[in-house]
């Protein structure tokens, strides 16, 4: 492939005006839960272990909300690049209907979430406080799901910079928020960790609000006409919907869950081992912003181009997002590798816990470049609509593959002469996504052969 030719250049082009606010936007989302962590822990250690299990059992709600609402940029990308505009307003409110039927049913949890909490002994001032914090979450999800709808609503139609803008915004607001809340401000009293779900809930309605005044108000989204005319929920379409996202929420879940339980794993290996393991995993999850960001440009992209029915070029979109995405692991993993002394100091000042980690950053310098391949092609796959593909090929790759050789490498003397501990969890997860990098990606050439043998294929640049 020339890198040097005009369709190459206008792909990479593209999606890096894509990809600079998408990366902005989820590396802020970061920031705000370690503004919630930090912020409970000074008010007291207690309350900051509450966030993290209060954190940990909303997280997979969201994640799922997030799924089906990352359904949506592909359906309008595709009318916009077909020119069907008149289709992206239609389609879009049966995505809000359905996220927000989705919200309401997980809403009915309310009541259960003592009974949840129970199945996670801890101490009654622990179960208090966490407690209060799901349920103020919980209450958001409605405002959390229409947030997510109107954000993958823009998103699918290439304007980006509004989500970096507002998620921003909400992270400032959250800082005022979470000092008013957990320490107290004027009338208001100090609720401490539980103040911490008290302004995560103000803070998502804020961005959703904010959202909606945008997409209401914007001259660039006049065009498709979002609110003009109210459309009656249309079960089938809704229903095509939930099928394309459903898979996107599963895999989402299924990372989120692959990582909780690796942490529970190593508990038998102690504090240090558990501590090294949050640190490598923590730096890593903020690298993988990247090529995230990236995938989630090219899952646009493709989309756009698919609607156009010119395939080649999306097929060169795919391979921009690849280049781009490994020159860039190059560059992080560089800096994992040199910059990891400095890198751990800032979590910990422990000796034994900065050797483990020092370790452990290796093993993440390396995998992050089939984390790269995998996170493309797989949003490759979403803007194609080859979701269930995605969805039981990352499912079989961390689950059947990295999970087991985690395990083996980690718990077991099967192979080596003793436990690796979280270093064979690390390898493990290097086999897991460097499988699912292969898998997806032998998914997208196979995709892209099936298509090139059409005349839309040499389609010219348009």
């Amino acid at each position: 492939m020339n890198f040097f030719s005009k369709r190459f250049l206008l792909e990479s082009k593209r999606l890096v005006q894509l990809t600079w606010p998408l990366l902005v936007a989820q590396l802020t989302q970061m920031l705000m839960g370690v503004v919630d962590t930090v912020m409970a822990g000074h008010y007291d250690a207690l309350d900051m272990a509450a966030v993290a299990l209060g954190f940990s059992v909303t997280i997979p709600l969201m994640c799922f909300l997030q799924g089906i609402a990352l359904a949506l940029p592909p359906i309008i990308s595709r009318y916009q690049g077909s020119r069907q505009s008149d289709q992206v307003a239609f389609a879009a409110q049966q995505a809000g209907y359905l996220l927000l039927v989705i919200s309401l049913i997980i809403l009915l949890l309310y009541p259960a979430i003592p009974t949840i909490l129970q199945w996670f002994p801890m101490e009654d001032g622990l179960f208090q406080i966490t407690l209060d914090y799901v349920r103020y979450v919980l209450l958001a999800m409605p405002a959390f799901a229409l947030y997510q709808w109107l954000r993958n609503y823009c998103e699918g139609l290439g304007n980006t910079k509004p989500t970096m803008i507002i998620t921003v915004i909400g992270l400032l607001f959250n800082v005022v928020a979470n000092y008013c809340f957990i320490y107290g401000a004027g009338p208001l009293p100090a609720f401490g960790g539980a103040g911490c779900g008290i302004a995560t809930a103000i803070v998502i309605t804020v961005m959703f609000i904010s959202t909606l005044v945008y997409t209401h108000m914007s001259r660039r989204l006049a065009h498709y006409a979002l609110f003009s005319v109210l459309f009656r929920p249309d079960f089938k379409q809704m229903v095509r919907t939930f099928r394309l996202g459903f898979p996107v929420a599963m895999t989402l879940l299924f990372e989120v869950t692959l990582f909780a339980v690796v942490a529970l794993m190593l508990t038998p290996f102690g504090a240090t081992t558990i501590a090294a393991h949050q640190i490598a995993l923590n730096f890593s999850s903020l690298m993988f912003m990247f090529p995230l960001s990236m995938g989630m440009a090219v899952s646009i992209r493709v989309g756009f181009r698919v609607g156009q029915n010119n395939y080649r070029q999306a097929a060169t979109a795919v391979k921009s997002a690849l280049v781009i995405g490994l020159c860039v692991a190059v560059l992080t993993a560089t800096f994992t590798v040199v910059g990891k002394g400095i890198i751990i100091s800032l979590y910990t000042t422990d000796i034994a816990v900065i050797n483990t980690a020092s370790a452990l950053l290796i093993y993440a310098a390396l995998f992050q470049f089939s984390d790269a391949i995998q996170v493309i092609s797989a949003n490759t796959l979403r803007g194609y609509k080859d979701t269930t593909a995605m969805f039981i090929l990352t499912f079989f790759a961390y689950w059947i593959i990295g999970l087991p050789a985690g395990i083996i490498l980690g718990r077991t003397n099967w192979i080596t002469d003793a436990p690796m501990e979280a270093a064979g969890f690390w390898i493990g997860f290097i086999i897991g996504l460097s499988s699912a990098a292969v898998m997806l990606g032998l998914r997208v050439w196979v995709l892209h052969r099936r298509h090139a043998s059409s005349p839309s294929y040499r389609l010219a640049e348009t």
